[in-house]
């Protein structure tokens, strides 16, 4: 099978679940013998324009101009303009630009088109104005694509509930359980033993980075040696950090940037809990990664989320930060989680989801084998 993924993101190039997924998907997808193409947008000029890379091949293209973080590419439109040798295209997001190329090369003839849902909504644009995206722009999208994968049954009904009409798979995500266990080393940086918290994610407004210092703020009333690592980047940080200093525990925060993702099992094993206050979620990997390594976790109360993980995670609204700050002295004075890595297989993932993009390719080439 000839695959074109489009991934406006993609790692090593940028951090991040999505950008991650995209990856690994293709590597392995690559590893089982299927040819895979990644287009993407490069975020960094010194970056190849084409690459060989873990038995897929990565093509890059430079953004023409950036609108609201999403970065749009006339070389990827001439690319996806033209193109005819794939059997099928998977794309990652419907966040994205790209991602709206795809369908429109979708909707002018172009090979099957899958989309996977990550989340709905944006980090860096605000909900209101994103749910008219949503109701427009982004459900016509979803309706080019001959399947829309979802991670559960009640992002299906969302996505459902948007007007969309294309047939929607429903596949768990998953992570590389073999390598997030609460067995092996610890980084660095975060092994002692103070009880100790962790935030990790992109340092933006719609991940609420200054909820969780002001929630460990309410931890260290408690736990006057507790430690917060914040693991990630992005344009707070300077506000946290001047935030941390203002409520008086700067010396109690480590600002890990941006920790490789091979060494994100030791940083898991150092912590005791991991606080994700986000406003908008997909089904975040760094919930399986803590879950997995017997980290407790306290988590904005979302739907998606809840759908997942159920009683295995402690929830508080969103934004409220004496309840968060509750939720998570109560998680760090109970006996730590067993670890629940057999729940979140990756593997079966990719089974599911490559799966689906065969069906796809024999119903649009019924004469072939």
């Amino acid at each position: 099978m000839r695959i074109l993924r489009v991934a406006q993101k993609l790692y090593p190039d940028v951090n991040g679940g999505g950008a991650y997924h995209a990856h690994a998907m293709s590597r392995d997808q690559a590893e089982m013998g299927h040819d895979v193409t990644v287009i993407t947008v490069r975020n960094d000029p010194e970056l190849p324009a084409r690459e060989e890379r873990e038995g897929y091949t990565v093509l890059r293209y430079d953004p023409t101009v950036s609108a609201l973080g999403n970065d749009i590419s006339l070389g990827v439109a001439k690319y996806l303009a033209s193109v005819a040798e794939f059997d099928v295209m998977h794309a990652h997001s419907h966040l994205y630009f790209s991602t709206n190329l795809a369908a429109l090369r979708r909707r002018v003839g172009g090979p099957p088109l899958a989309i996977t849902n990550h989340g709905l909504y944006s980090q860096n644009v605000s909900k209101p104005i994103f749910d008219v995206y949503l109701r427009t722009v982004g459900r016509w999208t979803f309706n080019r694509a001959d399947v829309v994968f979802c991670y559960t049954e009640t992002d299906r009904e969302r996505v459902r509930d948007l007007g969309v009409s294309s047939r929607i798979s429903v596949v768990p995500n998953g992570i590389d359980t073999e390598r997030f266990t609460s067995e092996g080393r610890e980084h660095g940086s975060v092994a002692g033993d103070d009880p100790s918290v962790l935030f990790v994610g992109r340092l933006v407004e719609g991940k609420r980075p200054l909820v969780a210092l002001e929630t460990f703020a309410v931890v260290r009333e408690e736990y006057p040696d507790a430690r917060l690592y914040v693991c990630g980047e992005g344009p707070k940080r300077e506000e946290i950090e001047a935030r941390a200093a203002d409520l008086g525990i700067a010396d109690a925060v480590t600002f890990l940037g941006q920790v490789p993702y091979e060494d994100m099992p030791a940083v898991y094993r150092g912590v005791d809990a991991l606080v994700l206050p986000s406003q908008m979620e997909g089904v975040p990997r760094t919930i399986m990664e803590a879950l997995s390594a017997g980290v407790q976790v306290v988590s904005s109360d979302l739907p998606q989320i809840r759908s997942a993980f159920g009683d295995s995670v402690a929830y508080a609204s969103e934004g409220e930060v004496a309840v968060f700050g509750d939720q998570l002295l109560n998680t760090l004075n109970e006996s730590p989680n067993p670890s629940l890595h057999d729940e979140f297989g990756w593997q079966q993932t990719v089974e599911e989801t490559t799966r689906v993009l065969e069906r796809l390719t024999k119903a649009a080439h019924p004469d072939t084998s």
